[in-house]
């Protein structure tokens, strides 16, 4: 039983492209806080907002989808 399935390269290519899609999850992220009229952040942890806080969950998970087919 040898390492034939230990390839550095695609360790590698994995960690590059894991690191990108964060890279641009959290850009995009920042651009939809920066569109909406409101602080998130502040809307969310200070006021307590359940309703905005499962929006900006659906919101992040279809960016992650989205990087994720762009990626792949």
């Amino acid at each position: 039983m040898g390492f034939d399935w230990f390839k550095l390269d695609t360790i590698l290519a994995s960690v590059v492209y894991a690191v990108l899609g964060v890279v641009v999850f959290w850009i995009s992220f920042i651009i939809i806080d920066k569109l909406t009229p409101y602080d998130l952040w502040d809307e969310i942890v200070e006021k307590q907002n359940m309703a905005l806080g499962m929006v900006v969950a659906a919101m992040s998970l279809g960016i992650c989808v989205i990087v994720a087919a762009a990626i792949h």
